[in-house]
């Protein structure tokens, strides 16, 4: 199966998580982010948990594997990350918000092209530009 039907999914799933967090976390009743964060992400454990015990992953295996230590440090970021966010968009506009934090795109392609030795090719450095011109324009007021 294609990566391309996946990416599709996670972009539209994605899109909404924006907009709902911002409803949740703004106004009177509202939700602190911290727990709107706790929340949310308690589905996403249960459902990744659902997945390896339907596939019966072996997880324990998995945790002495030589390269856990990539993927505990890829958690920690993404605690910090996702926490971050969730607090930035309980104050700030998701119309500014969003288009920032998305810049993590940039980013993780620029590591992955100096740190990991992918390809820079024309076409990738005009969109990297492209999306931080992009980001400048919907972020600054």
């Amino acid at each position: 199966m294609s990566y391309l039907p996946w990416a599709v999914l996670a972009l539209a799933a994605y899109a909404f998580v924006s907009p709902l967090m911002k409803v949740a976390t703004q106004g009177d009743p509202r939700i602190p982010s911290n727990v709107a964060a706790l929340m949310a992400n308690s589905l996403l454990v249960f459902g990744t948990a659902s997945i390896v015990v339907y596939n019966d992953s072996d997880v324990i295996g998995y945790l002495t594997h030589s390269k856990s230590k990539y993927v505990f440090a890829a958690g920690l970021c993404l605690t910090v990350g996702i926490l971050a966010y969730y607090r930035a968009l309980s104050i700030g506009q998701v119309s500014i918000v969003s288009p920032i934090f998305g810049m993590f795109l940039v980013l993780s392609s620029v590591i992955g092209i100096v740190f990991l030795n992918e390809s820079l090719t024309a076409r990738k450095a005009l969109g990297i530009g492209l999306a931080i011109i992009a980001v400048y324009l919907v972020a600054v007021e």
